[in-house]
């Protein structure tokens, strides 16, 4: 099996570069056939690198003396910080120095690289941010989460055919279901985006279309891709984490909140923890910015060494299953 070589921007996010050296070294350690390139300041790198044992040939450094700021215009850093980890990552998958890059970086850096250096697949109009998000029963993909705040039918249309290749080919989903956001069940509902996208995921006769769905539909299981524009995608998504922060927050004081209540929790503690992992979303990697010519992951900027690991290991699932070859042919653009 050829090898996945991962460009990984260790000074992207709110915790670089600890927790990103961290998470390269974990993932170089749970698969063998993983080149983590570390780009970044190599004095910094080198110096977390010396905290942990790993494979010596499983990581490698590529210095970069530049760093994206959060606040930066991403068009202006893109053009003038050249020398950045999160555009010398880019350039590295543009040249096919890399299969796949991850950054915990600047998001408009990422989309604007994205679509300038790495550049989009002929034939997708716009890609999409497509996060994993857990369900009750797994997980689903929302589609768009925060790259296309202003989509059209036709885009939503290439975003609920691209997810379906990734459901069926990475999380082994046959035939997965499709369901649109919206404000009610009936075909009539919502704006004009999704009254005009609803016929056209009805007529594409290569997804599984089940209708509209509602916001409290996606925790229950309802579809297995949701599809949806930027702006409802990034409100979800925003909204299930802040959720599960205040649950996790409430579950944790009520265990400690008298003497019989911690005496239960001691006794669940194994079997309580193993079921909320399943809706912690930094276990299910970051969000691939799909139809690009090569991959790109955008984890959360707060994400520690968990998430990215498991989106390293992401990177190497999409190139096994040779995904942009699958959105081609799903999207008759041979």
């Amino acid at each position: 099996m050829p090898q996945t070589v991962v460009a990984l921007d260790c000074m992207g996010g709110d915790y670089a570069p600890q927790e990103i050296v961290k998470g390269a070294v974990a993932a170089a350690q749970e698969n063998k056939n993983i080149l983590v390139k570390l780009v970044g300041k190599e004095d910094l790198i080198l110096e977390e690198l010396s905290k942990y044992e790993y494979p010596a040939d499983a990581l490698e450094i590529v210095n970069a003396t530049e760093v994206i700021d959060m606040a930066e215009p991403p068009a202006v850093a893109i053009r003038e910080k050249t020398d950045s980890s999160l555009v010398k990552c880019q350039y590295m998958v543009k040249h096919g120095e890399a299969d796949a890059m991850v950054s915990a970086g600047s998001t408009g850096a990422n989309l604007v690289g994205g679509h300038v250096i790495i550049g989009r697949l002929k034939g997708v109009g716009r890609p999409p941010l497509a996060p994993l998000i857990p369900t009750i029963n797994g997980v689903a993909l929302l589609i768009d989460c925060g790259a296309n705040v202003d989509a059209r039918p036709a885009h939503l249309l290439q975003f609920a055919k691209m997810g379906s290749v990734y459901m069926e080919n990475i999380m082994g989903i046959k035939n997965p279901r499709v369901g649109l956001v919206n404000i009610g069940s009936e075909e009539e509902k919502g704006n004009a985006l999704t009254k005009e996208t609803f016929p056209l995921l009805q007529e594409a006769e290569d997804i599984n279309f089940i209708g509209n769905i509602e916001a409290r539909d996606i925790p229950a299981g309802a579809a297995d891709v949701v599809v949806c524009d930027a702006f409802v995608g990034n409100v979800i998504l925003k909204t299930y984490e802040g959720v599960a922060d205040a649950l996790m927050t409430k579950v944790k004081g009520g265990l400690k909140s008298s003497l019989k209540s911690k005496i239960g929790g001691l006794l669940i503690k194994k079997s309580l923890k193993e079921t909320l992992k399943g809706f912690q979303i930094e276990e299910y990697g970051g969000a691939p910015l799909l139809g690009l010519k090569g991959l790109l992951v955008k984890t959360h900027g707060n994400s520690k060494a968990v998430e990215i690991k498991n989106s390293i290991l992401q990177c190497a699932s999409f190139k096994e299953m040779d995904l942009n070859t699958k959105f081609m042919e799903k999207l008759n653009l041979k």
